[in-house]
């Protein structure tokens, strides 16, 4: 039977295993799970998974969630997925483990809690929060600098120092791009100066191509209506009522 994807693709997690299975060739079903409808609170996909989160997956009769435990399980399942991906050897697959544990309780929650707060909580209905921002974007800048100089090591272009990339690398570089959703300013002042991140940023969306741009366009067609968005009502604030720019130049 074909496995099936429980997936929206504007969530990182879900746009990790879809990369995967399109990196390694694995045959799927994709079933579009609208975050922004709340359809994972749906009866339905509670069966598929009583968490009420993306991405999970069907495999036969076998049913998966949490996107590490989906990417172990598919890099293990199917045949001809290169050792890269995660290493048979124990210590290598210990270290691999080690990166895919921090990310969940650091880099995803620094992002998605500091994206969610500055862009999309408007698009499920709820008001922006710049106090839970201003709290995420330092678990954020601490998970980056983390990176740099702890997962990122002097030799090999991938994590933990690996000519090849592993899931870690897939995860992590799929958190990232999220950023891209980001004002360009914004997002500079905050990844900008992590050099050793941007590299390896760049050096792992080509070992992925041409699938990671391919799942990642939503994000970007996203980032564009946000942006007319923020613009639309920028320019309806009458200019009597807009706050003066305290950092400007008189």
């Amino acid at each position: 039977m074909t496995l099936k994807l429980y997936v929206d693709r504007m969530s990182q997690p879900s746009r990790a295993v879809i990369i995967f299975c399109k990196l390694n060739g694995i045959d799927f079903e994709e079933i579009h799970i609208n975050l922004s409808k709340r359809q994972q609170l749906s009866p339905e996909f509670k069966e598929i998974n009583p968490m009420k989160q993306v991405p999970a997956i069907m495999d036969g009769r076998f049913k998966l969630f949490e996107s590490h435990a989906i990417l172990r399980y598919l890099a293990c399942a199917f045949p001809g997925i290169a050792d890269h991906w995660y290493p048979a050897d124990l210590y290598k697959r210990a270290k691999v483990d080690s990166v895919l544990d921090w990310h969940h309780s650091n880099l995803r929650r620094g992002t998605a809690g500091y994206i969610f707060n500055t862009v999309l909580a408007p698009a499920f209905g709820l008001p922006l929060n710049p106090q839970a921002a201003a709290e995420a974007k330092k678990v954020l800048l601490a998970s980056l600098a983390n990176i740099e100089s702890v997962w990122l090591q002097r030799k090999g272009r991938f994590l933990l120092g690996s000519g090849q990339p592993s899931i870690a690398d897939l995860s992590l570089v799929c958190e990232l791009i999220e950023l891209e959703i980001l004002d360009e300013k914004d997002r500079e002042r905050i990844i900008g100066p992590y050099k050793r991140v941007l590299k390896w940023i760049d050096d792992t969306k080509n070992a992925m191509e041409p699938h990671l741009q391919e799942v990642h366009v939503i994000l970007y067609k996203a980032k564009e209506k946000f942006h007319k968005q923020r613009h639309a009502v920028g320019s309806s604030i009458p200019q009597s009522s807009r706050k003066p720019d305290l950092h400007s130049k008189m």
